[in-house]
């Protein structure tokens, strides 16, 4: 597309905010009606050519009583959508003598049903009134339809028949489009990081899915798939630069567009603009992804997505039906309860944070890895890049929902690498925000590996910033890191590691139970006034005649003691129960470390829970040799209970590119303190109204 005939109708567009709407809308609503507009009057542009063909054939339609016209009404329009009104946008123009309302909301009404939900989820009928009551509308109207743009896709001409204004295609329309989005969400910061993506980030992950399978045979079908997809500008992106590389080698690949997205309005605005980019094989839902997938049973080749980063999906929870608790499943869902070697894991986050949700529900959209396919040189398996924060390489205990998530996908080596970006890179958030790139089908060189890559360093510092956004990745920014990726080799910004590098097994380090047992007056009435009106309480005369063979102690060994109440209640034809020995040891017993352990029932001892300590052993050891090395010389008598180890994953990302900051010298050092001395004996001085001596 010509960059000026661009830029001219970016910035005519652009004005009739300001000339029309100013007053009646604050600037962060200007979206509320441009961008509607700029679809429809688009749409209007396109249909208008066989408008009365459409008409015709309706007339025919309904004569004969058909019932089902989508088909054959698209025909006559020739596009996937049409407008059955009596009137074209500049026949509401014509007819608007006083009240165009009405006539504005009939064409409105004419719409084929894909463009009347479009025009829903934008609530641009509401717009009417707030216009028509400012009396705005038909000053809207006639700059839309001025002359002095063209915003169809045939060329306009002058009498002689030279061009005025060349004709639009669906390429450039989209990218006008996609420009005026990235003004008003540029002008409406605090919203505009939830549903845009800076578009060199998208550049990035594109390339990260794409790039690796360039030199694969792609003349087949392709599909795209984004489970947030906001206002779908990762599909487009990716689906530009795939067929850019599919016609470089020769090939000619079908792509077919899918997503999913939960707010109206950016919904609205995603349709729109596959709609005016002719977009023909292009699904996007409306809905949650998390509680309403709407591709249960769809697999697809490549996957991108920026999701909803430390947002609650408690409501998504609420909505799907409950697991079994006992088995450790908050949700009953396919996607969110895998079996892994053997073992259940639930994959289900904490509630408050629903990011790596979208992760998994992408990983369950996988295709299977066709060996014969891949040996032909074809595409196989499937290729995904998302965005996260911090949260999701570390947050989560062993067992829990983000540690079994990152376990599930590094036991898989479905993770090739993280890459960390730089901060305040994103409208509305500064924070450390990471790539994430997988696959099912690695590459040689990177199986059972991931790669760490820190682009932390690598941008360019805007003029101005952009909300939270003050700097952006150049075009040599997104080479390096692609050609860092692909080199997949150790170096000062990126490490590659060993899958089991990033596990760990979470023990749990137990140490006996060591009790002494009081039997002085003062105990004994403790335990009378426990036992007292219980039938435990037969117990009392057997304690006080172990207290008078024995002593008031204390004695420091529970299972001395223990034993003597065994024998002293068999003598007097009485028996021990468990609420018995309970009451014995609450009132009677306290931990003491030079006591001796308790003896378990069946063998070894009693844990003491309140020295019960937890330790992470990496993967990289054994927990034999670590507890030996680690635990034994200052504990000797502790022990591990086997059965209580988890299985955790973390990905510890700075502690791998972490630089200390270097030692000052020591004549640096001095030089400050003799500065300092300095100072403060002038400091001295003023305030004494005198020389310091």
């Amino acid at each position: 597309m010509d960059t000026t005939q661009h830029n001219r109708l970016i910035s005519f567009i652009w004005n009739i905010a300001d000339d029309v709407l100013r007053d009646v809308y604050v600037r962060g609503k200007y979206r509320d009606v441009i961008l509607p507009m700029t679809v429809l009057r688009r749409l209007d542009a396109l249909l208008t050519p066989t408008h009365e063909a459409v008409l015709q054939q309706k007339r025919e339609l309904d004569a004969i009583g058909l019932k089902d016209q989508h088909d054959l009404l698209c025909g006559a329009s020739g596009f996937d959508f049409y407008n059955t009104s009596p009137f074209t946008l500049a026949g509401v123009r014509a007819s608007g003598v006083g009240n165009i309302r009405p006539d504005f909301e009939a064409w409105l009404d004419g719409f084929s049903p894909n463009v009347q939900e479009i025009i829903t989820r934008f609530k641009f009928r509401e717009q009417l009134r707030v216009l028509e009551e400012a009396d705005r509308l038909m000053g809207l109207l006639e700059r839309f339809l001025s002359p002095s743009i063209n915003l169809s896709p045939k060329d306009v001409l002058d009498p002689q028949g030279k061009l005025i204004h060349p004709g639009l295609s669906n390429l450039g329309m989209g990218y006008v489009f996609e420009e005026l989005l990235r003004r008003f969400s540029e002008e409406n910061n605090e919203e505009a990081g939830e549903h845009f993506t800076p578009r060199e980030v998208v550049r990035l992950m594109a390339s990260l899915v794409v790039y690796p399978v360039r030199e694969r045979n792609l003349s087949t079908t392709l599909t795209i798939y984004d489970c947030a997809c906001g206002t779908g500008g990762m599909l487009t992106e990716a689906e530009t630069m795939l067929k850019e590389i599919a016609e470089a080698h020769g090939h000619a690949a079908s792509v077919h567009l899918r997503g999913q997205e939960v707010s109206p309005e950016t919904w609205a605005i995603c349709q729109a603009d596959l709609i005016i980019k002719g977009e023909a094989h292009a699904r996007v839902e409306y809905g949650s992804t998390l509680s309403a997938d709407a591709f249960k049973r769809d697999r697809f080749d490549f996957m991108l997505a920026n999701p909803p980063y430390g947002k609650s999906w408690k409501l998504d929870l609420e909505k799907l039906p409950a697991g079994n608790k006992q088995a450790g499943e908050k949700v009953n869902d396919p996607r969110f309860n895998v079996t892994h070697h053997g073992e259940t894991l639930s994959l289900a986050t904490r509630s408050s944070d629903g990011q790596l949700m979208f992760l998994v529900n992408m990983l369950a959209k996988m295709k299977p890895v066709d060996e014969a396919a891949r040996a032909a040189g074809q595409v196989t398996g499937s290729r995904v890049a998302t965005i996260h924060n911090g949260s999701s390489i570390m947050t989560g205990d062993a067992g829990q929902g983000e540690s079994n998530i990152r376990r599930w996908v590094i036991e898989n080596d479905w993770l090739e690498a993280v890459i960390a970006l730089p901060e305040n890179l994103f409208y509305n958030t500064g924070i450390a925000t990471y790539v994430w790139v997988l696959s099912n089908d690695k590459a040689e060189k990177r199986r059972g590996k991931v790669q760490l890559i820190d682009a932390t360093e690598r941008f360019e510092k805007l003029r101005r910033n952009l909300g939270k956004k003050n700097c952006q990745l150049s075009d040599a920014d997104v080479k390096w890191v692609l050609d860092t990726y692909e080199a997949c080799e150790d170096g000062e910004h990126s490490k590659v590691f060993p899958n089991a590098a990033f596990g760990y097994w979470q023990i749990t380090v137990e140490r006996p139970l060591r009790l002494r047992v009081d039997l002085g007056d003062e105990a004994r009435k403790a335990l009378a006034m426990a036992l007292k009106g219980t039938k435990e309480e037969g117990l009392l005369p057997v304690v006080e005649t172990v207290a008078k063979a024995r002593g008031a102690g204390p004695h420091r060994d529970w299972n001395a003691f223990r034993q003597w109440v065994t024998d002293a209640a068999k003598k007097a034809g009485a028996k021990v129960t468990d609420k018995g020995w309970k009451a014995l040891r609450a009132s009677l017993a306290t931990t003491e470390p030079e006591a001796e352990p308790v003896r378990a029932e069946k063998s070894g001892y009693e844990p003491d829970s309140e020295l019960r300590d937890h330790e992470n052993v990496p993967m990289t050891d054994t927990v034999k040799a670590y507890f030996k090395r680690e635990v034994m010389p200052y504990v000797p008598d502790a022990w591990v209970d086997d059965e209580a180890t988890v299985i955790g994953y973390e990905i510890p990302f700075t502690r791998h590119f972490y630089q200390p900051a270097p030692m000052r010298s020591l004549a640096e050092i001095a030089e400050e303190l003799r500065w300092l001395e300095k100072e403060s004996e002038g400091v001295l001085a003023r305030v004494l109204g005198g020389q310091v001596q």
